[in-house]
């Protein structure tokens, strides 16, 4: 049997459901640890068993079926919170040395994946080793990204809307980049990537805290369901999307 794609293609569409799917881990993660009062180290364990459980669903697929790629993608957003939440809080680390610890974490996979592969390349992905560096890589980004957006809020002192009016800059230069330049588009990626994280996370933020703080105060519970609706629209869409293909090519 021919070996097939298992990830998604970089297109409007993916970029749209990634920063939902950011939200979605941002409020999904706090709504486990801070709303449930389950606490860090209980909010990382269930999101790590959903994750493996997703993850093992997603690798041992024969091709790229979008709820499933989805699910990890929203796994690794929620765990990915949990993560760097649980490194400020608990360990109290601090967002800036976490964010150098993940950014190490992140830097030392894609090192390892470009050594055994030479390339960096995230569309096709079709060997299991190959995704299996490409889904840490993601939850390292993702970890990245919430300690970022939670420095600039917290530590730089912007409110929610202004830190996501800052990644959405950086977001919009990484675009005008890719289309009037020719810096490599890998590593563009990896960065607009890196950025949807912290874009998602402070909007996120927007959502659920206090009006005092700069926020909607909708609440975890809320702005969680608002997201799950909207990424499961999209990732209709997505389906569709991919048997109008199908059936073109077929």
């Amino acid at each position: 049997m021919k070996n097939l794609n298992k990830v998604a293609e970089i297109t409007l569409l993916f970029w749209l459901m990634k920063i939902i799917a950011t939200t979605l881990g941002e409020t999904l993660g706090d709504f486990l640890a801070m709303t449930l009062n389950l606490g860090y180290m209980v909010g990382i364990a269930i999101t790590a068993v959903f994750f493996l459980i997703v993850l093992l669903i997603q690798l041992f697929s024969k091709r790229y079926i979008p709820v499933f790629y989805w699910l990890v993608i929203i796994a690794t957003t929620t765990l990915g919170t949990e993560i760097s939440d649980f490194m400020d809080r608990s360990l109290h680390l601090g967002y800036t040395v976490g964010s150098i610890i993940l950014f190490a974490c992140l830097l030392f996979t894609l090192l390892l994946w470009h050594k055994k592969f030479k390339s960096l390349s995230v569309f096709p992905i079709i060997e299991r080793n190959k995704e299996i560096f490409y889904w840490i890589a993601i939850l390292f980004s993702n970890s990245l990204g919430t300690a970022f957006g939670d420095y600039l809020s917290d530590v730089v002192g912007l409110t929610y809307l202004n830190g996501a009016l800052v990644t959405a800059s950086i977001i919009l230069i990484v675009v005008l980049l890719h289309y009037f330049t020719k810096i490599n588009r890998i590593l563009l990626f990896w960065i607009a990537f890196i950025f949807t994280r912290p874009f998602g996370a402070t909007f996120g933020d927007f959502l659920t805290k206090p009006i005092a703080n700069g926020g909607l105060d909708l609440g975890t519970l809320n702005a969680s369901i608002i997201s799950i609706v909207l990424i499961g629209i999209l990732i209709v869409i997505s389906h569709k999307q991919l048997h109008a293909e199908k059936e073109k090519t077929s």
